[in-house]
């Protein structure tokens, strides 16, 4: 299925003198509009191949009609996204499920949708059928020399196929671990690691990045190796100017304070990227913006500081992916949302006004700091973003003419009511 131009336009038509409306008002209350909607046209987020089916727990998993069962139908799934809210010009692809049979075809299929190859994901926290040594007791930290081996290779293997399809870095995320004390070495574990993501790293190309993501815990309980940001930290310092750390929202413990954790990493110049979610309780992968909106936006204001600061490209210097599990939801009605309450945040943060908020501090005027803070987060950026979707080509309501024009209908009837997603 296609979206076309025409259709979107014909529907902005009935929306425009509303939206007109508003959008002029809220010029008025705000300076620089011209700049912000400039940025927010340019910012782009790399959309998951895995998130493109249904989620599910360990207790179950509720699939629904439609769903992309090849590669080339998931890249066509972000297109659909892409044509709506023209944020969206990215595919995050996660190896094995997502290997190409032809790289030409391939990127013939993504260009005709206006979608370009994000970060490659390795996945070594899963057997696959047919592999030869189990990762039951972890990968790259593993006591066994030669699964270890076997996790480098298929890392070295992710960033192959990467190069093929135009991509520029790999993430790697582990579920290496323990789940009981005295299970392994803290120090053994951290080294066999390091040396592994030293030969990974050796493999990349000269103009590739590595995220070393992390995470608390799951699914060990005991202790993760590459179980925060420090740690991760510790890692990229390591291996060397190539090595960013990736964060992810969800992988903290309750109340994390993650706005500094991203302020400090950008200091350093070793904040890579994102996965954004949200999570009312631990790893939830929720719908970015849905739990707590406040956090995200001043994760953003964080963001736009540091950035600035260091002279660095918003929509290109760092990998702004979504990472999220559609469980109950229609996953590309949820991904619609997410992009549209990041792109909420990120237009928040751009509207502070930086010279008064300095100016406080410099006065330690805690008070007149928070007003400023919460002013630029509680105006309603709306009419803003949707101008710079209109602008771009996009609909001023994505999910409205999603719901019109029967997308979800019309995949069922292209593909099914039983398709399923290769993946998570």
């Amino acid at each position: 299925m296609r979206i076309d131009k025409q259709q979107i336009a014909t529907f902005n038509e009935g929306l425009l003198a509303g939206h007109t409306k508003r959008f002029e008002y809220i010029s008025s209350e705000i300076d620089g509009v011209e700049q912000i909607i400039s940025k927010l046209i340019d910012f782009q987020i790399g959309i998951p191949s895995w998130a493109l089916g249904a989620g599910g727990t360990r207790f179950g998993r509720f699939h629904f009609g439609g769903a992309p069962a090849t590669l080339e139908e998931k890249i066509e799934d972000v297109g659909l996204l892409h044509a709506l809210n023209r944020n969206s010009g990215s595919i995050s692809l996660h190896i094995p499920w997502d290997v190409p049979k032809d790289y030409a075809a391939i990127k013939k299929v993504a260009a005709d949708s206006g979608i370009k190859f994000d970060a490659m994901n390795s996945n070594t926290f899963q057997d696959q059928p047919g592999q030869l040594l189990s990762y039951k007791f972890g990968s790259l930290q593993n006591v066994d020399k030669a699964v270890r081996k076997q996790a480098i290779e298929h890392n070295i293997e992710v960033i192959k196929h990467g190069v093929e399809l135009g991509s520029k870095a790999l993430t790697v995320w582990l579920a290496d671990g323990s789940c009981f004390p005295g299970q392994l070495s803290f120090r053994n574990a951290f080294n066999n690691t390091l040396e592994s993501l030293q030969e990974i790293y050796s493999a990349l190309p000269e103009d590739w990045k590595v995220f070393v993501e992390y995470k608390a815990f799951e699914p060990n309980f005991y202790s993760t190796t590459v179980g925060d940001w420090g740690q991760s930290l510790l890692y990229t310092s390591k291996l060397g100017e190539k090595a960013y750390t990736l964060v992810d929202l969800g992988h903290h413990l309750p109340n994390a304070n993650i706005e500094q954790i991203v302020a400090l990493l950008l200091n350093e110049g070793k904040l890579g990227g994102f996965h954004f979610n949200d999570s009312k309780y631990g790893d939830d992968d929720l719908t970015a913006g849905s739990i707590k909106p406040y956090q995200l936006f001043l994760i953003f204001n964080e963001l736009v500081d540091g950035m600035d600061a260091r002279g660095m490209n918003h929509a290109k210097d760092l990998g702004w992916m979504i990472d999220a599990s559609h469980n109950v939801k229609d996953p590309l009605e949820d991904l619609l949302q997410s992009v549209d309450a990041i792109m909420a945040a990120y237009a928040q943060a751009l509207m502070v006004d930086k010279k008064a908020l300095e100016a406080a501090r410099a006065n330690s005027d805690v008070a007149q700091a928070q007003e400023i803070l919460q002013n630029a987060f509680r105006t309603d950026v709306r009419p803003l973003v949707a101008e710079a979707r209109k602008r771009a080509g996009g609909a001023l309501q994505p999910l409205t003419l999603y719901r019109q024009l029967g997308v979800r209908e019309q995949l069922i009837k292209e593909r099914g009511v039983d398709s399923q997603t290769t993946g998570l």
